[in-house]
């Protein structure tokens, strides 16, 4: 047993608890694309933490389905287009998560290319439940309780199932209504009232990993309000079963170790060049496993899931000299030159919006331990014999077992119907949406998949001028790549930084990967 896993992906710091008691929604009235959003405007001023950025918010239902009902803000922030006179209009993002605030992350500096900041203002939003808007809050007892991440018996099986129950109890409590609405078709119609609070005939927007769910959804349901969607890293919601989510996740999580693999015995810089990498790699597992896996600086035990968590995390940039280097720390006895376990909190309730998010957008049955069982041995045996699982994929499937929220938008086949053109990027080697996932959104939405034939998460950011220019021609025409389109590889630079995944700025990094850029 271990602290929750979650604890690792929550992000730390609020304490107290946000209102939900809130003035009736404003009046619903058609706005000129025949949306009935709720009729605002957004008031920006200063951001007193970010210069040369505007803060606002956007007034929405808690419940979408009760329009007169209580409300809630959603926290915007903007960058204004650098060439007013060329200004096209704004492009709101999201960086995924679920949990990753968008406002927050544009005021610390997150931004597409200067093509696309001068003719845009560039909007980043927090989800419902994320960031400034309203986060999902939970309590530290619950989410620091010891639990079985992989049970080994059906005892520890109706553990993990209690935990979760507790755990998702305790953020109803802490976070009161908005707990049971935080899924992502409520997020989609919240993207609806930004763009008609933003005074956009039609929606520009960009979406990074858990916020291409988003996109994908969006197209769905307001297909005719898109001008231009560009979704970064793809899930799939039509992984109908459990095992084909956990197959597909684990398959990618392999093939991204054999290429780390590949890229050590080709680079004489790799800390374990020359060196049989994956019996290296077993090794530690095998001693993770034991509990005889330390950290040297600190003495704090390496759970076989944080050793995984940090080599997947290593995957997203990728930062493969790092975690070369890292490995080669741990085999020596060495500190590692980043932890990979994330600090405590301290606070008696702490923001976390991952599980109550993925728990109402997914329905992944596990019935018992021994079907659990079964599905980590296919796993280990068939799918990844090095990485044993995706920490990612495994942690969010069983996070839900037991969870006492509804599943409020359950997966589907995208259908989508009526809109222009839109644009999906992914890379062929992605360790948290494999490609597997674009290519089955793209068939199903009709979207152009723009393929980068190299590594990591966010194709936007992976040093392509390719990926960029494609990607920024269609933001400003509207016109897609060639189907079939590739981008080449590029060889992602030695001093990458080991993790590319989204924290809260000045709180612990989590050691567990997520959808997020």
């Amino acid at each position: 047993m271990r602290h929750s896993l979650k604890l690792l992906v929550a992000t730390i710091g609020v304490a107290a608890v946000v209102p939900l008691t809130g003035a009736p929604a404003e009046a619903a009235q058609a706005n000129p694309t025949g949306s009935t959003a709720p009729a605002s405007t957004v008031d920006w001023k200063p951001c007193p933490d970010a210069p040369g950025v505007d803060c606002g918010t956007v007034t929405v239902p808690i419940d979408w389905s009760k329009p007169g009902g209580d409300t809630i803000q959603i926290s915007l922030a903007r960058r204004k287009a650098t060439d007013p006179a060329a200004r096209i209009g704004s492009v709101l993002m999201d960086p995924g998560g679920p949990g990753g605030p968008g406002a927050i992350s544009v005021k610390q500096g997150w931004t597409l290319s200067p093509a696309i900041t001068r003719q845009f203002d560039t909007v980043g939003f927090d989800p419902r439940g994320v960031g400034d808007s309203h986060p999902v809050l939970c309590g530290l007892a619950e989410e620091t309780a010891p639990f079985p991440v992989v049970p080994h018996s059906p005892e520890e099986f109706q553990q993990l199932l209690d935990h979760n129950k507790a755990l998702g109890e305790s953020c109803r409590a802490h976070t009161g209504p908005l707990f049971e609405h935080v899924d992502t078709v409520s997020v989609v119609h919240d993207m609806d009232a930004i763009r008609a609070a933003l005074g956009e005939q039609k929606l520009t927007y960009y979406g990074v990993s858990y916020g291409t769910l988003m996109g994908q959804q969006y197209a769905e349901t307001f297909p005719t309000h898109v001008r231009a969607l560009v979704l970064d890293s793809n899930m799939d919601h039509s992984q109908s079963t459990t095992w084909g989510f956990l197959r597909s996740e684990s398959t990618s999580a392999q093939e991204n170790f054999d290429q780390f693999v590949a890229w050590c015995d080709r680079t004489e810089g790799c800390a374990l060049h020359g060196q049989d990498v994956r019996a290296i790699f077993a090794d530690l597992y095998d001693r993770a496993s034991k509990g005889t896996l330390t950290d040297p600086a600190s003495g704090t035990k390496i759970a076989p899931m944080d050793l995984l968590g940090a080599a997947t995390s290593a995957f997203y940039g990728p930062s493969w000299a790092r975690l070369a280097s890292e490995l080669a720390a741990l085999r020596a006895g060495a500190p590692t030159a980043t932890p990979l376990r994330a600090a405590a909190p301290t606070a008696d309730a702490v923001p976390d919006a991952f599980q109550s998010v993925f728990c109402q957008d997914w329905r992944l049955p596990v019935h018992n331990y021994w079907e659990l069982n079964a599905y980590r041995i296919g796993l280990e045996l068939a799918v990844a014999p090095d990485m044993k699982r995706s920490p990612l994929g495994w942690s969010a499937a069983t996070s839900c077992l037991g969870w006492p929220a509804k599943v409020n938008n359950p997966q589907h086949r995208l259908s989508v119907h009526g809109a222009p053109p839109l644009l999906m990027l992914n890379s062929r080697y992605d360790p948290a949406t494999p490609y597997e996932w674009g290519q089955a959104a793209s068939q199903q939405s009709g979207a152009a998949l723009l393929t980068y034939d190299g590594w990591g998460h966010g194709s936007y950011f992976k040093h392509s001028q390719c990926v960029v220019d494609a990607t920024d021609n269609y933001l400003i025409t509207g016109k897609t790549p060639a189907r079939g389109t590739h981008c080449a590889a590029v060889e992602p630079p030695a001093n990458q930084a080991r993790t590319a995944v989204p924290q809260v700025p000045g709180l612990p990094e989590s050691a567990t990967p997520r959808w997020g850029s």
